[in-house]
């Protein structure tokens, strides 16, 4: 039976990723706290590294979330995201693990995409501390040959959700719960998000098939738009959708007059909600040899939306 460390152990994919592999694989943890899916005699803190025994695999999830409230200093990003990354791939490095499974992010690619979709190979510009810390700690993975008999997963997930993790979809939620109208109908963007079922399908092919050494996005199939997910939580709430269709040219003339008043809705604020985010995720497909994701993005956002 194979055995896997995986890193944030207590968090939300490591907690997912637990439950789904306790069955095949001898699973070990490495986080701050534990959650109880970790046998206690198998968990470790950081400061237990060097107590590890040998892995086969390790899947290195811990890391300080992208914080939208904007109070996390960036000090604390390039502490964590970079500082553990360089801890965890250099007892790689060293061991006998034959492959390491990297959580990135898209952000560390882009926070606006310039074309129709965003791709592996796009020119990386994070803007925030979250997307640099986390695009430099993909560049400490990349400075080092790779040694032989060793495989590197850099996976960019879109917004990863499911039951257990509103992601930031509960604000919306709750806007819709209360029956406030979505005032932004006019404008049709969409984004990518990423179910937890097809996290956990691409990480069971990345441990049971020979991939190649790579950069991966995850997203589902499908993008969304806002208006449609408003409609999907309606739908869920057993409520009547209310979008209003406001012309976009009344919406950016308040969202200026927001810039100098300080308005809860500025043109950063409106950039924010109305911009699109296409998550290609061809690539990982490709390599797996599979058409499509068995969750489909309905399906998989009515889920989470059912356990809010």
């Amino acid at each position: 039976m194979k055995k896997i460390l995986l890193t944030g152990s207590s968090g939300f994919v490591g907690t997912n990723l637990s439950e789904a592999f306790k069955d095949d694989f001898t699973l070990f943890g490495l986080d701050v706290f534990n959650n109880g899916k970790i046998d206690k005699d198998s968990f470790l803190t950081w400061d237990e590294l060097e107590l590890l025994p040998e892995v086969d695999v390790i899947i290195h999830l811990a890391g300080k979330a992208h914080d939208t409230s904007s109070k996390a200093l960036e000090k604390e990003y390039f502490d964590v995201n970079v500082g553990l990354t360089k801890q965890i791939y250099d007892h790689f490095l060293k061991s006998s693990a034959q492959k390491f499974i990297f959580f990135s992010s898209v952000k560390a690619a882009a926070d606006t995409v310039k074309g129709d979709q965003l791709y592996e190979d796009d020119e990386p510009n994070p803007l925030t501390p979250y997307g640099k810390s986390k695009l430099e700690a993909e560049s400490y993975i990349q400075s080092y040959p790779l040694p032989k008999n060793k495989e590197v997963y850099i996976l960019r997930p879109a917004m990863i959700h499911g039951p257990g993790n509103k992601g930031n979809l509960n604000l919306l939620y709750n806007l819709v719960k209360k029956g406030i109208p979505w005032p932004l109908g006019a404008f049709n963007n969409k984004r990518s998000f990423a179910s937890i079922d097809n996290v956990v399908f691409i990480l069971k092919e990345l441990l049971s098939k020979n991939i190649p050494s790579g950069i991966y996005q995850i997203a589902d199939d499908l993008p969304i738009s806002t208006n449609e997910l408003i409609q999907l939580m309606s739908e869920v709430l057993g409520k009547k959708t209310r979008i209003w269709n406001i012309p976009t040219s009344v919406i950016h003339s308040i969202s200026a007059l927001g810039d100098w008043l300080h308005l809860p809705l500025n043109s950063e604020r409106l950039k924010k909600l109305t911009e699109t985010y296409i998550v290609s995720n061809m690539k990982i497909k490709k390599v797996l040899t599979v058409d499509s994701l068995p969750t489909n993005m309905r399906e998989g956002l009515i889920k989470t939306l059912k356990s809010f």
